[in-house]
């Protein structure tokens, strides 16, 4: 085993084991949260859908909605198997429902089953063309399919929707790497300059651009989240999208453990959670997303 990849666990394990001087604090540039347990919201919430499914008298598009909103709290709660299995009867009962549509995509994608991923999020968008979100997705399924340019072209779509939201341009970004670095660094820079703000999150930018430090950014999320939730959620993000620029450095060691560290929140339904556990599969598979 790589000396370097067993270093981040083996410092964290033992920072955690001794205590720290900071709340939260284990490492100059590391920031645990407590990790997010299922809600008695969520566990209520199941449990009243799934009566509201053993009612008689229910029409086809009834039962889609309900079985497709029990599907939502499986997903956010990381029953992923139960989700799908709800957005697939969503489907069966109500086959132009273009939210189940797309996140049946989403799990295929984390499958690496790309060819019938792209075909549900093309089934998304036929059915809802402005469906900004259906180019999220298949965008980023297209990216670890190995198909940059078209996922730079979906994701373009997604970003142009809000320009100013940090997280559209990461993604955005990412894409563009794959083809053409110097290039993307540009274009990332331009936007930061355009649309730019004191909004927490565009320190994952400056990060990107080298106008921040790793440290600075996980010192600021540590001061500012007004809760665990909070830090959970800011730390799911910022820890996928310094994994991958660790991974762009040539440093897979550093990149494994910020995965898993955006993992260890379990915000199950964010983006960076869902792409996080696709890229640890990967590296356990020896590889990145397709080229």
């Amino acid at each position: 085993m790589n000396e370097r990849l067993m270093l981040g666990p083996l410092v964290l394990l033992g920072c955690l084991l001794i205590g720290c001087s900071s709340p939260g604090v284990v490492t100059p540039t590391l920031v645990l949260p407590v990790p997010m347990q299922v809600s008695y919201e969520s566990e209520l919430g199941i449990a009243r859908l799934g009566q509201m499914l053993n009612s008689p008298g229910l029409t086809p598009e009834q039962r889609a909605e309900l079985f497709f909103q029990r599907g939502v709290i499986f997903d956010r709660v990381g029953l992923r198997a139960m989700a799908r299995l709800d957005f697939n009867r969503a489907l069966r009962e109500r086959p132009d429902f273009a939210d189940a549509y797309n996140l049946n995509g989403v799990y295929l994608t984390q499958n690496q089953e790309f060819d019938e991923a792209y075909e549900s999020f093309d089934s998304a968008l036929e059915l809802a063309p402005d469906y900004a979100y259906a180019n999220l997705n298949r965008g980023i399924a297209l990216y670890y399919g190995g198909r940059p340019r078209l996922a730079a072209q979906d994701l373009k779509v997604f970003l142009d929707q809000e320009p100013g939201d940090p997280y559209r341009l990461l993604l955005w970004y990412l894409a563009l790497e794959r083809m053409d670095p110097k290039a993307a660094r540009v274009s990332l820079q331009q936007h930061q300059q355009q649309y730019g703000s004191d909004e927490w999150a565009w320190d994952i930018v400056n990060v990107y651009l080298g106008t921040v430090s790793e440290e600075q950014l996980l010192n600021r999320i540590a001061e500012e989240s007004a809760d665990n939730k909070e830090l959970a959620e800011r730390l799911c993000e910022a820890y996928f999208y310094l994994a991958k620029r660790a991974q762009h450095n040539g440093d897979p060691g550093q990149a494994e453990v910020y995965f898993k560290l955006a993992l260890a929140t379990n915000i199950y339904d964010f983006v960076e959670h869902r792409y996080s556990l696709l890229e640890l599969d990967l590296i356990e598979q020896g590889g990145e997303p397709k080229r």
